[in-house]
């Protein structure tokens, strides 16, 4: 085992605690994002998810991506064709974030010094839930084992966001359920 398949597993394990420290999505995925860019060696990495109505990419979470970055705008899953492939289960490669056309924010990624980025479904089940993004300042080809490690890393992220929906929904119904006894008990 070279050291950077050790580094990679090493990574891995890590995000495989974080998935099981903690039910909070937003502290969760933020610890992942910043595992990955340590990891990889890459500018930045962020988490977005897919809203109720399947049309913007949201926020979930980003490490190495400056305020002005985060602001720039909506990403909108109609505008961004790298996304909606991602969307439809695939990885995909940008070579270069500042001329792709499938890439929605051009002129940012080039204030942002971005010029490739991985993307990776996240995936629960057969629903892709979101994306999971790398960024490099310069341009590089990703190899097999990059892409092994960042899928699997999205694998686990979309385990963590299921697992956390499903307690939340859970725990709804617990104080639902209890506070329905009360009333019982009262009358």
């Amino acid at each position: 085992m070279t050291n950077r398949e050790k580094d990679y597993f090493t990574a891995l394990y890590e995000v495989a605690k974080v998935v099981n420290a903690s039910l909070e999505p937003a502290e969760v995925l933020e610890r992942i994002a910043c595992c990955v860019t340590e990891a990889m060696g890459v500018k930045a990495c962020a988490i977005r998810l897919l809203d109720a109505r399947g049309r913007r990419l949201l926020m979930g979470a980003a490490c190495g991506l400056s305020k002005g970055y985060l602001v720039k705008g909506p990403v909108l899953v109609r505008e961004s064709g790298v996304d909606r492939k991602a969307l439809g289960g695939k990885t995909i490669w940008v070579r270069d974030a500042q001329s792709d056309k499938g890439f929605q924010y051009n002129a940012e990624a080039k204030r942002e010094g971005i010029r490739s980025v991985l993307v990776v479904p996240l995936q629960v089940g057969k629903k892709v839930i979101g994306v999971l993004r790398v960024y490099t300042r310069e341009e590089r080809k990703f190899d097999r084992q990059e892409i092994r490690f960042l899928e699997a890393v999205a694998n686990l992220s979309a385990i963590a966001l299921d697992n956390a929906r499903l307690y939340s929904a859970l725990k709804t119904n617990f104080d639902l359920l209890v506070e329905h006894k009360y009333r019982i008990d009262d009358n």
